[in-house]
């Protein structure tokens, strides 16, 4: 078998992407957690919660929701259908988080839980606190030379 024959071949049997369906339906499931997320900030303000009361309750309760989920395996049935819709919202960090954890409870809260709730927050926090160091220090830097950004 040639090379043009191999192509032909994996050419026919690789199955066709819908690139543009997946936007649509990563961009529907995304904004209806965001939309939810915006019904639950109304609603905390309905009950009387003040706006930054309401966000800081509206942000745990969408953590809560997305680790509740992972846990009983609705998110990640969710995710196959949404792709990246799923990975944006606070949700998404929520179940990355969780997903971890969970995976490695078998092994104990200390080596498995303990351990491994960490493995995706350690880059998280490694770039966040590394970036804004780096854009600090060209603030910075900018100021000494009289250029303000802001």
């Amino acid at each position: 078998m040639n090379t043009r024959e191999y192509a032909k071949i994996v050419q026919k049997n690789v199955p066709q992407s819908h690139t543009a369906l997946n936007c649509l339906r990563a961009f529907a499931i995304g904004g209806g957690i965001c939309a939810a997320g915006q019904g639950i900030l109304q609603l905390f303000q309905l009950w009387g919660a003040d706006e930054l009361t309401a966000r800081i309750l509206t942000s745990v309760t969408l953590i809560f929701i997305g680790v509740l989920l992972t846990a009983v395996g609705v998110y990640d049935k969710l995710a196959r259908k949404a792709g990246a819709g799923t990975l944006v919202p606070i949700t998404g960090f929520a179940n990355a988080m969780s997903a971890s954890a969970i995976e490695f409870k078998s092994e104990g809260f200390i080596t498995g839980v303990g351990a491994k709730m960490f493995a995706i927050a350690g880059p998280v926090l490694v770039y966040g606190i590394s970036a804004a160091v780096l854009y600090g220090a060209v603030l910075w830097t900018l100021h000494l030379f009289g250029i303000t950004l802001f």
